[in-house]
């Protein structure tokens, strides 16, 4: 499955600023950043699974928010880039 995740993470406090390094470094082990709070993930329906409920023991209800798009397979192929952007090879091997 193709997601599309973003996250916006109230770092007022240094447990926040906390939260942010960690919701990026989790991020980080399943896709690719595209923009700094955006993230392009490929995965299956059981990596999917893990990647929510560690986003969801890391976030504060009360001040982070994260939105997760489905997308159609092969949507990030697709993509159509401005400026800077380029497209990204979700095919290769994710290497940590």
């Amino acid at each position: 499955m193709e997601l599309l995740i973003t996250y916006d993470v109230a770092t007022t406090t240094p447990e926040g600023a906390q939260r942010l390094r960690q919701v990026a470094k989790v991020c980080e082990g399943y896709g690719m950043r595209v923009q700094k709070s955006v993230f392009e993930v490929v995965c299956s329906d059981a990596d999917w699974v893990r990647l929510s409920h560690t986003l969801h023991r890391i976030i504060n209800d009360a001040e982070d928010s994260i939105r997760v798009y489905r997308l159609k397979a092969g949507t990030f192929k697709a993509v159509s880039v401005l400026g800077t952007a380029r497209r990204l090879p979700h095919d290769d091997a994710l290497v940590l």
